[in-house]
């Protein structure tokens, strides 16, 4: 009985701390102070870089409004069947 009540206190708890931290358990793409990047061509595969600093070759930076963020969101699932080519035109895989 005891071990029934621990369990729903600390599951009480963690989604008290969700609520108010804003926590969530989607995985990022990134780590904090990293931004994602894509490489050039059909074969598809991404980076992480630091901010601030520009992707080095092959890579290139997802375009503007369509950077994935957490893994499985919509543009995650999206770059999964498109590529960049080396002129920036976004292209099917």
């Amino acid at each position: 009985m005891r071990t029934r009540i621990v369990i729903a206190l600390a599951a009480v708890g963690l989604s008290g701390l969700m609520l108010t931290t804003g926590c969530s358990f989607e995985e990022a793409i990134c780590g904090d102070g990293e931004y994602p990047a894509i490489a050039v061509g059909g074969q598809g595969g991404s980076a992480c870089f630091p901010d601030g600093k520009e992707p080095t070759a092959p890579y290139v930076r997802y375009p503007e409004g369509k950077v994935p963020q957490h893994v499985d969101d919509e543009w995650d699932v999206y770059w999964r069947t498109h590529g960049i080519d080396e002129n920036g035109t976004i292209i099917d895989r």
